[in-house]
């Protein structure tokens, strides 16, 4: 993305934090939004960047068009700077991974219980890999709702790493595992193995873990337990391995066999 420029107008200035509409494909703008004239294909994590400005995109979706016309992509992004309105050719660049973690509790979704795994991960992964984004997601036990979600995350927003946590055991509404292989193109049975041989190292009762690693596009999926004890534990040993993975996935030609020298 770095050899990529975008050209955008901004019709109000935005302060430090502010978030930002751009309106992409030729969408009309409201005002204190951004627009650009052509469809623009940008990922959670990218930087638009200019002299004048530095924009993060945090999110993407769709402005739903009138009848007969066609809805219009929208990107939500924040103001890393103070950014004067007026029109800027900005350079997307990268600098940093996108990291979204998926807590699968019914009570969570309900607001009947605090999540304390899900910002854990997060934490976690911040204090091994520069993360440009961070967001975290709390839903029900459902199949559907969480296959949706990975493949959102995944192949239309452009998070990098996407971790669940919960739902890996084999309660009645334990269903990470399925939603997960449902979606999934590669599977990383290394990942799988080294987070159940930290949880035995722990308990016997880590061999009840059905959790599932694997890609989708250019994410790095991972299913985590739902105790934050445990969350850390099978963590440990994957945490090493992110960096090199993600590389390898997004296309890094050089040799694996350097690293060992």
């Amino acid at each position: 993305m770095s050899d990529t420029n975008i050209t955008l107008n901004l019709s109000q200035a935005a302060g430090t934090g502010d978030t930002v509409s751009l309106y992409a494909a030729g969408g009309v703008a409201p005002a204190g939004a951004a627009s650009t004239g052509a469809y623009t294909s940008l990922r959670v994590g990218d930087r638009l960047t200019d002299d004048d400005a530095s924009l993060l995109v945090l999110s993407m979706g769709w402005l739903p068009g009138e009848a007969g016309s066609r809805s219009t992509p929208v990107y939500l992004l924040r103001a890393e700077t103070e950014v004067p309105a007026g029109d800027y050719v900005c350079a997307v660049t990268r600098a940093g991974y996108a990291l979204a973690w998926i807590t699968l509790s019914d009570k969570g979704a309900r607001g009947e219980r605090v999540d304390e795994s899900g910002p854990l991960i997060g934490k976690a992964v911040g204090d091994t890999l520069d993360l440009a984004v961070v967001q975290g997601f709390v839903i029900p036990d459902e199949t559907g709702q969480l296959k949706g979600l990975l493949a959102d995350l995944a192949l239309n927003q452009g998070f990098d790493l996407i971790m669940t946590t919960g739902g890996t055991g084999v309660a009645p509404r334990d269903i990470t595992p399925e939603a997960t292989l449902a979606v999934i193109e590669k599977r990383l049975p290394g990942f799988e193995r080294a987070m159940t041989a930290a949880s035995l190292a722990k308990t016997p009762h880590g061999a009840i873990s059905r959790a599932v690693a694997g890609t989708l596009g250019q994410a790095v999926i991972v299913n985590m337990p739902g105790s934050p004890k445990a969350v850390a534990e099978c963590l440990e040993p994957l945490l090493p391995t992110l960096r090199h993975t993600l590389e390898k996935l997004q296309g890094d030609p050089s040799d694996c066999a350097n690293l060992r020298k």
